[in-house]
């Protein structure tokens, strides 16, 4: 279903309320129209708590339950704004500049949102890395004292691997690898 605002203007009259959002979301978790998660029944009423109610089983489940929206206290409103700035920036988004748009409280918060939207934003299946593959490796972790480089404590070992596209760098893939035997640098290039 590509059903999505192209424009800043759209975006805001399309989702000016949290009923809005909603609805919009109810259609893409549900395209069909509810279905029960404990006994597939496709017949519940609404509860005053905005709980769908299983007319069959009387499993009471939430819109958001399993999505990244679970347990959020922000309304759906504030979570659609974030998704189209972090969509929408050229360069990429950063938690201070998601935290200053949506007037977040807390810098945490901006951090958390951005690395769920993020990981939501990882295609499944998606396709692999074809033609020219350069692939190198590199430790990411903050500044420690102690041994730099292969061996350092509190690093992470990462694969980074990226598809030529002529005379610039074409797609990009990341895969967190536990060390760099040969076995799990292959291992990693084989996902990539």
């Amino acid at each position: 279903m590509e059903d999505y605002p192209t424009n800043l203007l759209e975006f805001e009259k399309r989702f000016a309320t949290e009923q809005a959002c909603r609805q919009y979301f109810q259609k893409l978790r549900w395209p069909d129209g509810f279905q029960c998660p404990n006994c597939g029944n496709k017949k519940a009423w609404l509860t005053k708590r905005d709980l769908y109610h299983c007319e069959n089983c009387g499993v009471q489940t939430s819109l958001l339950a399993g999505t990244i929206f679970q347990d959020t206290k922000k309304p759906l409103q504030l979570w659609f704004h974030a998704i189209w700035h972090i969509t929408n920036q050229k360069y990429g988004a950063n938690a201070p500049g998601l935290q200053r748009i949506l007037g977040l409280g807390s810098y945490h918060t901006a951090w958390t949102w951005l690395h769920k939207l993020r990981r939501a934003m990882v295609r499944p299946g998606r396709d692999r890395l074809e033609g020219i593959i350069e692939v190198d490796d590199t430790f990411i972790g903050g500044k420690r004292t102690g041994k730099r480089g292969r061996g350092a404590s509190g690093k992470e070992l990462v694969v980074i691997a990226t598809q030529k596209d002529g005379r610039k760098i074409g797609r990009i893939r990341l895969q967190r690898v536990p060390d760099a035997s040969a076995e799990s640098l292959e291992n990693a290039v084989q996902k990539i």
